[in-house]
């Protein structure tokens, strides 16, 4: 399930100190030599790897690059004023190299301190932020992409007039951004991992569980058929016996969980960092904070508990996230998902219908998933803070919505 996608999480960027212990969590914790990666999938899937490619889940991380950056390098639309007239950022482009330097004082007094991107971080839908290493820790950096305002901003939370390179990238964070991360630290600091053998972007394993069994069923059962005679047929094989997860086929509440793991909130680990197999108890390995009936939650970073508010997942036992949401797929427009929501309800029991008629069917979603700011994607720009506008995924009537069509 998505929110937009601005940074599929980037409010676990803003968020990252305050990480307790974590405890001893599950014991069978699968291997990462099961894993075979995104390749070895494309080779019989190629028709969903072709989609999947252009999704925000897959362009959460991604190598830095000129398609991958959305920011610019040039002047002057490559510098960032502060807060601080002594202070401004500008990234520049160098080498195959891209680079985020904070410049204090004036010429010819000038400092510089410079630092790679070496991770970009974000689909890019609403924005981006950017990550390095310092040997085998990481960090992120002072400036981010707004795509709604199509300029550098501070990143979130951090001060603006401020040049702050020291905010560690926690295992939390990568969990909801990339395939995978070794991490290295048996004890703080937590930001430390191994540089090779990651996996950038939300890999088909991540929601499908590790795939070594799977290929090799089905090339045992290649194998077999090539060995059949005209007359003799195959064993057939079916989703329960395939050596892989099937999301749509897990109870509803397995599947929520697959997608609870980055849309679920913050949460703290009960075990290592990607362990968690789908079909498995998210709780068994993440701790998610419950919210009460009445506490407020924040538009972003909570898209599973505002669901489960809703009227429409009470009243359904079947619903779910991939009840709306084709993960293969890149994000349909908002008005689009009207679909879904006549699938269930009839256009005429809308209580603007009488006034609007059949033109309301055509939106549902800004009505009853309002678009609304965010409280923690928050930003400076221009000595102003902005705040990010994400969809509520609590479905319901909002009167603000019913007095704009009046």
């Amino acid at each position: 399930m998505s929110a937009g996608r601005f940074f599929n999480g980037i409010v676990l960027l803003a968020l990252l100190l305050g990480f307790g212990a974590p405890r001893v969590g599950p014991q069978d914790s699968p291997k990462r030599e099961n894993y075979v990666g995104d390749a070895a999938c494309r080779a019989c899937h190629d028709d969903i790897d072709r989609t999947y490619l252009h999704t925000g889940h897959h362009l959460t991380s991604q190598t830095p690059g000129s398609s991958s950056i959305l920011g610019k390098f040039s002047a002057p639309s490559n510098t960032l004023a502060t807060a601080d007239p002594t202070l401004r950022f500008v990234m520049s482009a160098r080498g195959g190299g891209f680079f985020q330097s904070a410049v204090f004082g004036r010429a010819p007094d000038e400092l510089t301190h410079t630092e790679q991107i070496d991770i970009v971080v974000g689909s890019g839908e609403r924005g981006q932020s950017y990550l390095y290493w310092k040997g085998d820790r990481l960090f992120q950096l002072p400036v981010s992409y707004w795509t709604p305002l199509g300029e550098w901003v501070n990143s979130p939370g951090y001060l603006d007039g401020t040049a702050e390179f020291t905010r560690p990238i926690d295992p939390r964070c990568l969990e909801c951004h990339a395939g995978y991360f070794a991490s290295i630290a048996s004890a703080p600091p937590a930001n430390r991992y191994r540089k090779t053998g990651f996996d950038l972007g939300i890999t088909c394993e991540r929601c499908h569980g590790p795939g070594r069994e799977h290929i090799g069923l089905e090339q045992a059962r290649a194998r077999q058929a090539a060995n059949s005679t005209l007359n003799a047929s195959p064993d057939k094989t079916n989703g329960a016996d395939s050596g892989i997860v099937n999301p749509g086929s897990l109870s509803r509440e397995r599947q929520v969980d697959v997608c609870a793991e980055c849309h679920g909130g913050l949460g703290e680990e009960r075990g290592a960092a990607f362990s968690f197999v789908p079909g498995r108890v998210l709780a068994d390995y993440l701790t998610l904070v419950v919210p009460g009936p009445d506490a407020k939650l924040d538009v972003h970073g909570n898209q599973v508990a505002l669901l489960e508010r809703s009227r429409c997942y009470r009243s359904s036992p079947q619903m779910s996230c991939i009840t709306c949401h084709d993960v293969h797929a890149p994000e349909r427009a908002a008005a689009e998902y009207s679909d879904r929501c006549l699938g269930c309800h009839k256009v005429e029991s809308c209580g603007l219908f009488p006034k609007l008629g059949g033109e309301i069917e055509k939106n549902c979603v800004d009505c009853h998933m309002q678009v609304q700011e965010s409280d923690v994607i928050v930003s400076a720009v221009g000595g102003k803070q902005v705040k990010m506008r994400i969809r509520n995924h609590w479905i319901k009537v909002y009167p603000a919505a019913v007095s704009m069509r009046d």
